[in-house]
């Protein structure tokens, strides 16, 4: 089950988007974010679709892939969803029952508020996670966040602690995959019984899986200790990265887009 989720992966492909320079996603990475929670009105939700269905075109996603990026994230989603409908009780009410009561403001802020999850999880999977390798995405980090060094901000170290972060994403989605097997062999179950009976059960999955995650700590430091590694003071990079007209113009293009967003959102209010 796990072993199937794509949240945290690197796809590895030959497209535009992969052969964009990481600096250039990891900033529009941030307009994006800054322009999905912005957005309401519909009209410009369904022209931040299109701009997202373009990306995953020029990023030669799947619709596997795609679904895989999405199904975990679904299940928070709705929780979102139901959260806004039950607590916002501003404008024309739909459905009122004892403490509960339904009205069409919190309801059309609800679908906002879900829509906007989902398209983050996107954005952030397209732009960074399946079309950027950790390493690569390391020394965008460290090159965008450079200037910080000037007020003795270890911006190596952070960049490094990040990537290892979201490349031990899908190692620790297959290790739970593993365990959970190993637990059902022996005769666990983790899908009838009650709601705490089944919390129990997925305590023989959460130890050994921290047990796991620790030992692998341990054995990722030891690594880089044996390599020397002393952190980023006079370190090179094997392949720097290197910007190129058609990633400044990639970055243009896509802020345009995220622009024609904000300024359709703007003029429907």
């Amino acid at each position: 089950m796990f072993s199937k989720i794509s949240l945290g992966r690197y796809y590895p492909a030959h497209s535009f988007l992969h052969d964009t320079d990481p600096r250039v996603k990891t900033v529009l990475y941030a307009v994006y974010l800054i322009a999905i929670f912005m957005i309401k009105e519909p009209v410009a939700i369904g022209v931040l679709a299109g701009i997202i269905l373009l990306q995953l075109i020029m990023g030669k996603i799947t619709p596997s892939i795609l679904w895989s990026t999405v199904k975990p994230i679904i299940p928070l989603a709705l929780f979102v969803f139901v959260i806004n409908v039950l607590t916002i009780r501003d404008g024309d009410v739909l459905f009122s029952w004892k403490i509960i009561t339904v009205t069409s403001y919190g309801l059309a802020r609800a679908a906002i508020m879900a829509v906007r999850l989902i398209f983050l999880i996107i954005s952030t999977s397209i732009l960074l996670t399946l079309t950027t390798t950790p390493l690569k995405m390391s020394d965008a980090l460290e090159k965008l966040f450079a200037p910080l060094k000037i007020i003795k901000v270890p911006v190596h170290e952070m960049a490094m602690m990040m990537s290892i972060a979201l490349r031990f994403i899908p190692t620790l989605a297959t290790e739970t995959d593993k365990i959970m097997k190993a637990q059902q062999s022996r005769g666990a179950d983790y899908d009838t019984g009650s709601f705490i009976n089944k919390v129990k059960g997925y305590i023989t999955v959460l130890i050994p899986l921290f047990v796991s995650s620790f030992r692998r700590a341990d054995e990722l430091a030891v690594a880089m200790d044996a390599r020397c590694y002393k952190g980023g003071e006079g370190r090179t990079k094997l392949n720097p990265l290197k910007m190129t007209v058609r990633d400044v113009l990639a970055g243009i293009m896509f802020t345009l887009l995220a622009a024609l967003v904000v300024t359709i959102e703007f003029s429907l209010r």
